[in-house]
């Protein structure tokens, strides 16, 4: 789809046509493209669970406060990130020391300067960086999603600590984001909200 038309077709579908299957083979084109998100210092710090199983689903939509959107959406993805990417910086860049794009000792620099630069500036650095990371990531996989043909909608209303236990979760790892996808069912489609104009929210200096 056309950069321009993508942007103004991706809509938040507050409700799906319900019993439309979503399978594996849909969803990794869409996981392809967002490995090309952006991360700092390609550590790559986001990790996405994809519930398409009912009763699963149904005990996310639980956590969910009930919202129906969950019901109806032929599958929930979890965008969740890990505060402590920067410790697998090594298995990150190893494949470009085996192939001769990196030497053995700027590995080493490169995990010093990571370890330096996060444990420097501490935990709560660490999760904001976790949640930037997985938030630029979650936004290409909505615009991707869109791109295949399906349609999805970010919430943030959930249970934090029902759906960490239900997915298991790890404590090194934020919950960003939770995203249902489907085929949008239109007739349910909201008018889109006021936008500002450019001059409301841009200061050029």
């Amino acid at each position: 789809m056309e950069f321009q038309e993508l942007l103004k077709v991706r809509r938040s579908a507050n409700n799906f046509l319900p019993n439309v299957t979503i399978t594996e083979e849909d969803l990794m084109p869409i996981f392809s493209d967002v490995k090309l998100a952006p991360s700092a210092f390609n550590l790559q710090h986001t990790e996405y669970i994809v519930v398409t199983d009912n009763e699963l689903k149904e005990k996310v939509r639980e956590a969910a406060f009930g919202q129906y959107k969950v019901h109806s959406s032929s599958a929930v993805i979890i965008a969740i990130a890990d505060r402590y990417a920067y410790k697998c910086t090594e298995s990150l860049h190893q494949g470009m020391v085996d192939l001769g794009m990196m030497t053995e000792f700027e590995l080493r620099n490169t995990i010093e300067d990571n370890f330096t630069f996060y444990e420097g500036r501490g935990e709560q650095f660490m999760k904001e960086e976790a949640i930037r990371n997985a938030s630029l990531s979650s936004m290409l996989f909505m615009l991707s999603a869109k791109n295949h043909g399906w349609d999805t909608c970010p919430m943030i209303g959930y249970n934090d600590e029902q759906l960490r236990k239900l997915l298991e979760i790890p404590d090194t790892h934020e919950i960003v984001l939770m995203m249902t996808i489907g085929k949008e069912k239109e007739q349910s489609r909201r008018l889109r909200g006021y936008r500002k104009p450019v001059g409301e929210f841009v200061k050029f200096m």
